[in-house]
Parts: C-alpha cells; structure tokens; sequence
C-alpha cells in the first residue's frame, strides 16, 4: 500500500501569537507547515524555534497584495506539492472612536483583515481543490457583538465571517470546507499591548470562565476544523471566548453573588 502523503498547512500572521500556535499543533499532529508572516525576522526566529526544519516553509509576505499571496501559493507548491489547509490569521487592529477613525486606518484594517482572506483564498484554491481540504478563517468576538472603540476592527472581522459563509457556500463543490474561529480575549503580545490592567480585570469580569483564552486553545479549535473530524462542518463559526459572547452583559455582581 502507498503510503499516505504528509498533509500541509499554510498559516499567516504565524510569526507569532495565535499562528504560532496553530503552526505548533500543526507540526505536533505530524503536518508540514508553511508559516507566512510581513515580518521577515521574527517569522525566521518563529520557524527556526519550532526545530523541524524539513517540515517548515517560513515566507516573508503581505496578505493584502496580489502578488504577495501568488508567491506564497508558488512557494507552497514547489516546497511541498500540496495544501490541505489554509488558516487565515494574519489581522491587524486600529482601536478609536468612530470620529477619530480616518480613512486611512480604516482602509489599512479592511486591507489586511478582510481583503488578506480574499486574496489569499483566491490563490489558494487552484492547489487545494486538487485533494481538497480546509480553510478557516480567524475572526474574533468582536464580529459577532459590538464594542467600544472597534468600528474598523469589529466591521473588518464582521465582513469576515459573512465572507467565510460564501467561501463555504463556491467551494463545496471542490471538496473545500471553510470555517471561521472567533477568539474571544487571548493573551497574545497584542492583547497584552492593548489590555491595561483595568480592561484586563473588565474582561475577567464578563467572561465566565474568568480568564483570558490561551493561544494553544485556539489552535486546539482550527486544527480540529481543519481535520477529519470536522468533515461534515462547513459554513459554521466556532466562538472559543470561555463564554464571552453567551453571557452578553454579564452581570458579574449578580455572578459573585451566586458564588458567595
């Protein structure tokens, strides 16, 4: 019997946080990785840290340019013959008020965020459809519910969820499942910019389980939509917020109560 060919992952944004992550489960489940990110030095650091190098393709590219995404698919194609699956993560975040958002900021998160999956799907396909496979796209929980401060950020990840829908609908019929993770509040060096420790203790207050997500949870989540046991999910958005967007408001003086 021939043996089966080793599946292959392309993850952006995978320089660090949660694409780190992802690549790191990826190569764990015996996956090879191609690991894109727009910054070339800490990508090669990232890739270098994983110490399988016969199973990493690092690529320094920009998901919001044509050609970038059609080098990246090449790459893939000449390194490793294949793609099983495609993780979307690469984003970017502008955090502002409505009237304080200008145009640009809000063109340069719609162009990463939004127009990155497009392009980097598009690319993408022509290699997947000849095994098939998985796309999943990395939303957040703010495309699902709106927040302070986040009209270009939630708008762009809100865009990519009714995206994801569509790409699930077209690409059926090349055997393609497309799927969408929507991380709640995660310790990522992003999160850890942008938290002060009284938005930090707001989150802890709203979320149920009381804790921001881990990287490792999410990547737990896309490889498993990416795998054999998600074959019959597609179309769907998987929310891993430890509870965030179920319990709306909620009303931690009413949770402590409960708990005193």
């Amino acid at each position: 019997m021939a043996k089966e060919q080793q599946r292959v992952a392309l993850v952006t944004g995978a320089a660090q946080g949660i694409g780190l992550a992802a690549a790191s489960r990826f190569l764990a489940d015996g996956w090879s990785v191609a690991m894109l990110d727009v910054n070339g030095t800490v990508l090669a650091q990232a890739a270098a840290g994983l110490g399988a190098p016969e199973r990493i393709l690092a690529v320094t590219a920009d998901v919001s340019k044509p050609a970038d995404a059609e080098r990246a698919l090449a790459a893939v194609k000449e390194r490793f013959g294949r793609l099983d699956a495609l993780v979307n993560n690469a984003g970017i975040a502008h955090f502002g008020p409505l009237m304080e958002t200008s145009l640009e900021a809000w063109s340069e998160v719609m162009a990463v965020n939004l127009t990155g999956p497009f392009l980097m799907t598009k690319a993408a396909v022509p290699l997947m459809r000849e095994t098939g496979g998985a796309i999943v796209n990395i939303t957040s929980i703010s495309s699902l519910r709106a927040s302070t401060l986040r009209v270009a950020y939630g708008t762009s990840k809100a865009g990519l969820g009714h995206l994801t829908k569509q790409m699930a609908v077209e690409l059926a019929s090349y055997g393609i499942r497309v799927n969408a993770v929507a991380p709640g509040p995660v310790d990522t060096a992003m999160a850890k910019k942008v938290h002060s420790p009284e938005i930090r203790a707001d989150y802890h207050d709203a979320i149920p389980l009381n804790r921001y997500g881990l990287p490792e949870e999410l990547a737990d989540a896309i490889v498993y939509l990416c795998g054999p046991g998600a074959s019959y999910v597609t179309g769907q958005t998987l929310a891993v917020d430890g509870g965030f967007d179920a319990a709306g408001i909620g009303l931690p003086t009413l949770r402590r109560s409960q708990n005193g």
